[in-house]
């Protein structure tokens, strides 16, 4: 089947399937950290598994190259920062997941890597930096004032790039596509979609990069679980659905809370399923998280539920705008969210 053929939709329920005349339709759990000797399978975190293979099928068919899967988001984070070599130079939004800036700002404080903090907004510094540094990291929407940087741009400059696809997922865009190295996805959020697993993946068009991430995962022991790829396959079937019905919603939402007299600012990228809006405080924001009856008060986001945090209150993101509220909205009803958003905000 060439899969070329059909839209990133049908490619998401299709990539990875098992197809040979007797095999099961899905591809089965395998619950096995060793194989019997004989073949080239012989053990899990060397070899891998059915399940994982399925899963990096799929995703790599949507992303557009060599999908390798990770225990989490920061394990494939770590792996690809492994390779740099020690004293490597490299730039990172100052907004951007705290879990990444924790790890540069770890590696920057043994040595081990210099790292800059560029302004999301400041294309003319992005651009500088894609020249003089040796890698450059971008999210695009951040996480979490959903800036948009511009990716192509940024990959015309001679340092490698590694964006982060969490917020977008493949199917909002494509960064192989526009020029970046390698593709980082947090499976944990959108693509696994149900808030019931840790995965994450990095994707490259890089052959010897792609084996490179492989061995670093080997090496590591940062391998999937068995339920965990199982379940992020299953998710993935249905993220263009899912994807498609929440930004609607988002996108609704986000019209809406830019008319709310107790909101100073709204910060949507004009697609996807997350939005930030800002209170007039850190109060305000605490109490609204607090006082959410459907919407539920939680951390992680790209679930079937919305889920709101305020930043700011969390460690290395207290440089973020202390009345932010990042709001990952779900599947309820729209209006039944409006009906909670404007409740408590009044």
């Amino acid at each position: 089947m060439d899969l070329d053929d059909w839209s990133p939709r049908t490619r998401a329920v299709v990539a990875g399937r098992p197809q040979a005349e007797g095999e099961p339709l899905n591809t089965p759990l395998t619950p096995a950290s060793n194989f019997h000797a004989g073949t080239e399978r012989a053990y899990s975190r060397e070899d891998g598994t059915p399940g994982w293979e399925a899963f990096e099928d799929a995703l790599g068919v949507l992303e557009g190259g060599n999908a390798t899967a990770f225990a989490s988001g920061m394990a494939a984070t770590a792996a690809v920062l492994d390779l740099l070599p020690v004293g490597a130079h490299v730039a990172v939004p100052v907004y951007s997941y705290a879990g990444t800036r924790g790890l540069l700002d770890h590696a920057a404080g043994t040595g081990r890597l210099k790292v800059t903090r560029v302004e999301p907004d400041d294309t003319e510094h992005w651009l500088r930096a894609a020249d003089e540094v040796d890698l450059v990291w971008l999210e695009s929407p951040t996480n979490p004032t959903l800036d948009v940087i511009d990716i192509a741009a940024v990959a015309r400059g001679r340092a490698q790039l590694v964006v982060d696809n969490t917020f977008a997922t493949p199917l909002g865009q494509q960064p192989l596509a526009l020029g970046a190295d390698v593709v980082v996805h947090s499976a944990t959020k959108l693509i696994g979609g149900h808030s019931d697993l840790l995965l994450g993946v990095t994707v490259t068009r890089d052959g010897g990069l792609a084996q490179r991430l492989r061995d670093t995962r080997t090496r590591n022991g940062a391998t999937p679980g068995a339920l965990e790829a199982f379940l992020a396959l299953r998710g993935l079937r249905t993220l263009p659905v899912r994807l498609a019905e929440a930004s609607a919603t988002a996108a609704l939402l986000a019209e809406r809370l830019a008319g709310h007299p107790a909101v100073r600012r709204v910060r949507y990228p004009g697609s996807g399923t997350m939005i930030a809006f800002e209170l007039a405080d850190g109060a305000a924001a605490d109490r609204a998280c607090r006082g959410f009856q459907l919407i539920q008060h939680a951390t992680s986001l790209g679930g079937v539920e919305s889920s709101v945090e305020r930043r700011a209150a969390l460690a290395g993101d207290s440089h973020v705008p202390a009345g932010l509220i990042r709001f990952s909205v779900g599947l309820e009803d729209p209006e039944d969210l409006w009906r909670d958003l404007e409740r408590t905000l009044s």
